[in-house]
């Protein structure tokens, strides 16, 4: 849970980002080439030169043909690879790619107008990044180029094209109408929801949905969410798949039902609830037995699970050495004596180190299956998801719905996202928490440990303030969460996190703001949402440390919201 070191230069990158991406100018025309060379990675790197050798082809993942770059960031390089591009004048130029894995980016340099480029936070599946650029009077060449960001993970990419009129240096072939999508499924529904998933298209860079015979929504990805569905009823789904050359014909016809009923799930909770995480190991905070975590808290996140060697599963090892000679039995006797006082224990699953891996129907079912036991074995009511290493939506979905069916309706199922994780519903952990509306409890994002980010307003905030808690939560009560599945999550000292601490006071002026409409700073949601859930901090161990100072103000505040 204390989040990942960012670096400095995150904020900007943001802001850059943001910029490039709002003057996009139309699509290619049929009639363009690509013009940049063995885009796809078919000949090695050929064309290509990678910095400080980060650079290599792998068979696996592709998103199409036969090979991929995985660059692998080091030190101070960020595993940036190259290539020069022959342009035309005076042209217009769409630069698009296919990355996964870790933080992407694409752009180009030496455009002789305005040099642009585009990024993505962590992929765990295929994701296009695509932006326009202009060419100047005298620009016969421009560098186009990929790279990482430093310290993160490989990251992987495809099917690079810079689409245009022919610059004469010869590239890859112009695209084809792609074909039908195939494998189009149903992979979950919710009252007002149906989820679907269908396989990669090969040279396909968009995908359109229809809703019977009605297109509904356009994605760059192979999954997608139709939500202002009505309970209880079957409606007729068809893909296509897009590129420059066009559209294909509709896949086949699937049919997906929501659902008889809505709320989400939480067994019961109070209306406005309290979470803190529990840590089950001494890093310097007051070291706590459950027994001594203080009664503002609702819901207690018991920090972490443990990876295993089989993927997907989980573990828990009770630090009894760390805390004190703290036994199994007393844990699972204070568990139980903290819901018999009302609370609710959930195991968390994550944090800054943790790494378990859900991608594949196997890997879903050892986590579904492992998380239950764990519940199963010390009384946990339920699993926080805290990864901060990306999540593939498709099979975290999976995972969780199987564990709902297992554990039934008073399942808690609580998630603590970066602030990166929920600027859009096309994220993996917003699509994971649209995804199971149904049976969520609630969604306490981290706004700490952040750089500069967007509002709902499509203005950027930075964190510390409570235009940034207010601005960033806006998202996600207009992107589909209901206020009952919204929280704020924030460090109880200044010693719970590397940035981002505000004072009591800015966190409950914050819930005024947006459950009251009272209090705000510069930025006012258009409506008040008092049915907003509540706040969370890491940790409670910190909050005793300072003498509950968070806990004994903020949680006093939730729970008089009314």
């Amino acid at each position: 849970m204390p989040a990942r070191r960012w670096a400095v230069g995150l904020a900007t990158a943001v802001t850059a980002s943001v910029l490039s991406l709002t003057g996009l100018a139309g699509q290619a025309q049929a009639a363009d080439v690509n013009n940049a060379k063995n885009g796809g990675y078919e000949s090695g790197l050929s064309n290509w030169t990678c910095s400080a050798g980060s650079g290599a082809t792998v068979s696996s993942p592709v998103h199409g043909g036969s090979a991929a770059l995985k660059a692998t960031p080091a030190g101070q390089d960020n595993a940036q690879c190259t290539q020069s591009v022959m342009v035309k004048p005076n042209s217009a130029y769409t630069l698009s790619a296919w990355v996964q894995g870790g933080y992407s980016y694409l752009g180009v340099t030496g455009t002789g107008t305005t040099d642009v480029s585009t990024w993505t936070p962590d992929s765990a599946s295929w994701k296009q990044l695509s932006t326009t650029f202009t060419t100047g009077a005298s620009t016969t060449s421009v560098t186009v180029y990929t790279h990482g960001w430093y310290g993160q993970v490989a990251y992987y990419a495809d099917d690079l094209s810079v689409l245009g009129p022919d610059g004469g240096g010869g590239g890859d072939p112009a695209p084809t109408v792609p074909a039908a999508p195939a494998g189009l499924a149903v992979s979950s529904t919710t009252s007002s929801s149906v989820s679907l998933t269908w396989n990669t298209v090969s040279g396909a860079t968009g995908y359109n949905v229809y809703r019977s015979g009605t297109k509904v929504t356009a994605v760059t990805g192979t999954s997608a969410t139709v939500t202002g569905l009505t309970a209880s009823t079957s409606y007729p789904f068809q893909v296509t798949a897009t590129n420059s050359a066009g559209e294909s014909v509709k896949s086949a016809t699937v049919t997906g039902t929501t659902s008889a009923t809505t709320g989400g799930g939480g067994g019961t909770l109070p209306k406005h609830a309290v979470t803190g995480y529990w840590q089950n190991f001494n890093n310097g905070a007051t070291v706590q037995k459950i027994s001594a975590v203080q009664s503002q808290y609702d819901i207690i996140a018991v920090a972490f699970a443990d990876a295993t060697g089989t993927p997907g599963a989980v573990s828990f090892n009770l630090d009894s050495a760390g805390l004190g000679g703290y036994t199994v039995d007393q844990f699972k006797a204070d568990i139980k004596a903290k819901q018999a006082a009302g609370k609710k224990v959930v195991i968390s699953i994550g944090g800054q180190n943790g790494t378990v891996s859900i991608s594949d129907p196997t890997s879903a079912a050892n986590f579904a299956n492992s998380v239950y036991s764990l519940m199963q074995t010390y009384g946990f009511d339920g699993v926080d998801i805290d990864l901060e290493n990306g999540l593939n939506a498709t099979y975290m979905t999976q995972a969780l719905r199987s564990l709902s069916s297992k554990a039934g309706s008073s399942l808690i199922i609580t998630m603590a996202p970066q602030t990166i994780d929920m600027q859009s519903t096309s994220n993996s952990y917003f699509q994971t928490a649209l995804n199971i509306k149904d049976i969520l409890t609630v969604v306490n994002m981290q706004y700490y440990n952040s750089g500069s980010m967007l509002g709902c307003d499509g203005k950027v905030y930075s964190q510390g303030s409570v235009d940034f808690l207010t601005a960033l939560a806006c998202i996600q009560l207009q992107g589909g969460l209901a206020p009952s599945q919204v929280g704020l999550g924030l460090p109880a000292s200044t010693s719970g996190a590397g940035s981002g601490y505000v004072s009591p006071t800015v966190v409950n002026n914050a819930l005024d703001c947006l459950a009251k409409g009272t209090n705000c700073g510069s930025f006012k949601p258009s409506k008040t949402y008092p049915d907003l859930r509540g706040a969370m901090t890491w940790s409670t161990n910190w909050d005793a440390s300072a003498g509950n100072a968070w806990s004994n103000s903020v949680g006093a505040h939730v729970h008089g919201l009314g």
